[in-house]
Formats: C-alpha cells, structure tokens, sequence
C-alpha cells in the first residue's frame, strides 16, 4: 500500500464517518448551532451528511481522479472559515475543525502528490 493510498483512505473515513455519526446517525449539537448561525433548518442536516459520505465514497471509489480530494480540500478550506466567522468558539474546544481540517487537508496533498494503488 502506498502513502498516497493510504492517505487517500484516510480522507475518505474522515468524510464518511463526520458525514453519517454526528450528522446522520446523532445529529450533534454543534452541527446544528452551525445551522443556527446561518439560520437554516435543521432538516438540512442530514443533506450535508449525506454529502460527506457521498464525497468520502467518491475520494476511495475513484481512486484515479484527483479532483474527489481538491472538492475535499475546497470544502474543508470553506468550511473552516464558515466555523471562524459564525462559530469561532468552536474552533477552542479538544479535536476542533482547525486541527481536523488543516490534519486531513495535509493527508489531501500527500494523497494528490503520489501515486495511488491501482
């Protein structure tokens, strides 16, 4: 297995699992103070999970393609300054979306940078 492919890997439980725990399965409260601060309906929650998986079965399934992981590295780039205007107390908490985005924006290049398995 190659770096690249494991990173890739990596990425894509990342997405799924933030996508279907504590958005699909748990609806966390800070997923939905997110929704608060744009003042959009909690229903739209599970649409944002159902993304994540989406995105995390596109990064492992088209394992050739590069852009399932610069649509990743877009959306986490976005979203982490969305949570700094509209939700900075976040970014204060243990396992926040700074060190989560910028850790799995990181394994983003190294997967884009190698070769994947084929």
């Amino acid at each position: 297995m190659t770096d690249a492919w494991l990173a890739r890997l990596t990425v894509a439980a990342i997405f799924i699992y933030h996508g279907l725990v504590p958005k699909l399965l748990f609806s966390d409260a800070s997923e939905l103070q997110l929704l608060d601060a744009h003042g959009l309906p909690h229903h739209l929650l599970p649409v944002a999970g159902g993304g994540e998986v989406l995105l995390g079965l596109l990064i492992v399934l088209l394992r050739r393609q590069r852009w399932p992981l610069w649509a990743a590295v877009a959306a986490l780039t976005l979203l982490l300054v969305d949570v700094a205007l509209f939700a900075p107390a976040l970014l204060t908490q243990a396992f926040n979306p700074l060190s989560l985005n910028l850790a799995t924006i990181a394994l983003c290049i190294i997967a884009l940078r190698g070769r994947t398995a084929r």
